[in-house]
C-alpha cells in the first residue's frame, strides 16, 4: 500500500470503530496526531540503514508514540512503539514492540496506562486472561494488589490487564 496520511487515517479510524468502551476512544482520539513520516534507524541491518515510519499517537508525558512502519519489523507487525522525536532514540526499536494493529499497539502503550481499565485477573487452566478478581482501577493500584496476591499466594498465576472488547472487521 502508499503509506499517506489519509490512507492511515482510514487505517486507524477503522480500529477505533471496533473499540466497545468509549473512555478507551475518547482517550486515543485525544493522543492522535497527524501522520509525519519520520526516518528511524534500523538497527538491525547495515550502518546507517534506516526506513520512514509514520507517527500517528504521540503521549507527550512518557515521550512515547506509536508509529506504522511498512519496512523492518513491517508488513507483519506494522505498527510500533517508538520514542517521540527529541526525547529518545530515533530507532525502529525491538521486535517486541511491533504489532498487527493499531489497538494492540496502543494497548502495550505507557498511554494506556491513564486510562482506569486495569483488573486484577487470576490465571488458571482456562482462557486468557482468567477470572477477574478485582473492579476497573487504575494501573499503579492494580498492579500494587498483583503484587500483594502473588507475595500471599506464590503458586497462583496473577496479572493485570484489561477487558475491553474489540470487534474486529469494522469497516
Amino acid at each position: 500500500m502508499t503509506v499517506t496520511p489519509a490512507s492511515l487515517h482510514a487505517l486507524v479510524e477503522n480500529e477505533l470503530a471496533g473499540i466497545c468502551d468509549a473512555r478507551v476512544v475518547q482517550h486515543i482520539r485525544s493522543l492522535l496526531v497527524a501522520p509525519k513520516a519520520v526516518l528511524r534507524l534500523w538497527n538491525y541491518g547495515e550502518d546507517d540503514e534506516a526506513y520512514p515510519c509514520w507517527s500517528v499517537l504521540d503521549h507527550v508525558r512518557s515521550s512515547t508514540g506509536i508509529a506504522y512502519c511498512e519496512h523492518g519489523f513491517g508488513p507483519g507487525r506494522p505498527w510500533g512503539l517508538v520514542g517521540l522525536a527529541g526525547f529518545a532514540d530515533q530507532s525502529l526499536g525491538m521486535d517486541s514492540g511491533w504489532f498487527s494493529t493499531f489497538t494492540d499497539a496502543f494497548f502495550e502503550s505507557t498511554a494506556a496506562t491513564d486510562l482506569p481499565i486495569w483488573r486484577v485477573f487470576k490465571q488458571g487452566s482456562g482462557p486468557y486472561p482468567g477470572v477477574a478478581l478485582t473492579r476497573e482501577a487504575d494501573w499503579d493500584s492494580t498492579w500494587e494488589k498483583v503484587y500483594a496476591l502473588r507475595a500471599s499466594d506464590p503458586d497462583g498465576r496473577y496479572h493485570c490487564a484489561h477487558d475491553i472488547q474489540i470487534r474486529s472487521g469494522e469497516a
